[in-house]
């Protein structure tokens, strides 16, 4: 299944000039358990530097799709590419959507676990370690252990360890969605500001549209299990982003509007598959 993909026209002029190379290709990707297909032939190219954000109904893949680009989970059919590098950074860090950080580490000690086990030298580690935990508001927290913090601390020494390791691109599943309102604002703030310091390749998962219109370059939409590719919408509003200021936009509205109305069949599809399965006897 192609999807919709929402683009602006290129001028002729401009697509002579050849396109870089995307971070990530995905192409015609499957993923079966069993009887089960996850995932059905997934196509996209994701650009470096690129904050792309997947919504979908429960159950459509998204988690798995994730996993996959982690290396966490084979695919069953298609072909990955993801950017090479050749200094030694990791290909990727990811956050996952509840508490991953060691109880038997401390702040400092979780933010730092990537570099110490790639050796950097201690001077860099502090340097680096330092710099992301003062930008999160963690630093005066750095030698306290999980359980002694909130959870949107936890979560935002997760999203420090993640960033400090300094991986080529970025994997979030839903990290914010455990979290009050309050600190969600607060950590969507902070990422979006760290964001914009290294433009790192960012695929983040969400079931909220808000948030995907937030913080993303594009959104792809997936339909209800199997999991597909339906519409690829552009967030064609400027960076850096105020988020309250933004709200109050009517861009932010309309796309919204948009990503929410191609998203709703899809949940209520997932919504009759999952009653129907229900009532078999």
């Amino acid at each position: 299944m192609t999807a919709t993909v929402l683009e602006k026209t290129v001028p002729a002029e401009a697509r002579m000039v050849a396109a870089p190379k995307p971070a990530i290709r995905i192409s015609h990707l499957s993923r079966s358990f069993g009887a089960l297909t996850a995932i059905d032939d997934v196509s996209i190219d994701i650009g470096a530097g690129e904050f792309f954000v997947i919504v979908g109904p429960s159950g459509c893949g998204k988690t798995t799709l994730l996993r996959i680009l982690a290396g966490l989970q084979t695919h069953s059919a298609g072909t990955i590419e993801i950017e090479a590098g050749q200094d030694g950074r990791p290909a990727n860090s990811m956050v996952f959507q509840g508490d991953s950080i060691f109880p038997w580490m401390t702040v400092r000690q979780n933010a730092s676990y990537g570099l110490r086990m790639r050796h950097v030298p201690s001077g860099r580690i502090k340097e680096v370690v330092d710099h992301y935990l003062e930008r999160t508001g963690l630093l005066r927290f750095a030698d306290y252990y999980p359980h002694q913090l909130s959870g949107g601390m936890r979560q935002r020494a997760s999203i420090v360890r993640a960033f400090a390791n300094d991986p080529r691109i970025l994997l979030m599943d839903e990290p914010f969605s455990a979290l009050d309102a309050q600190n969600k604002f607060l950590l969507q703030e902070e990422l979006l500001r760290i964001w914009e310091e290294d433009k790192k390749t960012v695929v983040f998962i969400t079931h909220s549209v808000d948030e995907a219109v937030l913080l993303g370059d594009r959104v792809m939409v997936m339909t209800a299990q199997p999991g597909r590719a339906k519409a690829i919408v552009p967030i064609d509003l400027a960076r850096p982003r105020d988020i309250i200021a933004l709200q109050k936009s009517p861009e932010y509205g309309q796309l919204v509007h948009q990503i929410w109305t191609s998203l709703r069949e899809e949940v209520d599809a997932a919504r009759e598959r999952e009653l129907t399965m229900r009532d078999r006897p």
